[in-house]
């Protein structure tokens, strides 16, 4: 996603599994977990060139989220420290920006956090109670970024519903998308309808009866949790089977 600000060199590199403190506002930092990339970069004073601001540095990398739909979260030129987010492949990644230019003009840190999509294994019967229970399941079926194609890892989601529908032969359902609030509002509800259609073509596609299927999309307008935080927005990012007969 990034390249690397000219004249700088790596003076380490991790990569591990860890906790994140992020800095959401001058009062709120939460702590997250995640694969968790740190690399500190040295400016090469040698270069003849003048070091850029940490400003500079935090407009570059906010540029280059900007191509994946991302922003600023937070900025403090007093602390030093900016966070971004972006959303790319399914996964959230929170980007933060640390100033190291009291040890010498244009050094600092970069920190990526890559959060893991909703995962979700789930069993025919277990679908089948829980729409019996309260006559609707929320499945987190991930696609390809703003699109309608459902990646091969949630295939298995879909088998389920299907081996579901085919031992219950009176069950009618309707399959209903949902997305988060970030993005337009018109641009969600396109997008949700045309994911709840796709995989309603993925069941019929597995032999269940297409009279026995609709599909809608709410779009943001229905959120299981609050948009405001990171959990929730994901909790919100789903398909519902509905129980309709």
């Amino acid at each position: 996603m990034f390249n690397r600000m000219p004249n700088t060199y790596i003076s380490e590199c991790t990569q591990n599994f860890d906790q994140v403190e992020v800095s959401m506002s001058s009062s709120t930092i939460k702590t997250l977990d995640g694969t968790k990339t740190h690399i500190e970069y040295i400016y090469n004073t040698e270069s003849g060139v003048p070091a850029p601001s940490f400003y500079q540095i935090l407009k570059n990398y906010e540029n280059a989220v900007k191509k994946f739909k991302g922003k600023q979260v937070y900025y403090s030129k007093e602390a030093g420290i900016a966070t971004l987010s972006l959303r790319s492949d399914g996964k959230d990644y929170w980007v933060i920006l640390d100033d190291r230019s009291g040890a010498a003009e244009g050094n600092f840190v970069l920190t990526i956090l890559e959060m893991e999509a909703m995962k979700q294994d789930i069993k025919a019967d277990a679908i089948l109670d829980e729409l019996n229970k309260s006559g609707s399941v929320a499945l987190y079926i991930n696609f390809e970024t703003g699109k309608s194609d459902i990646k091969a890892e949630s295939q298995a989601i879909v088998d389920q519903v299907a081996q579901m529908l085919h031992a219950n032969p009176s069950i009618n359902i309707s399959v209903e998308g949902h997305t988060d609030n970030v993005g337009k509002a018109a641009a969600n509800m396109k997008l949700s309808d045309s994911r709840a259609h796709a995989v309603m073509a993925a069941l019929i596609a597995k032999g269940v009866d297409k009279l026995r299927l609709s599909a809608k999309g709410w779009g943001q307008e229905k959120p299981l949790e609050d948009n405001a935080t990171e959990d929730g927005r994901a909790k919100n990012r789903r398909v519902e089977i509905v129980k309709v007969s």
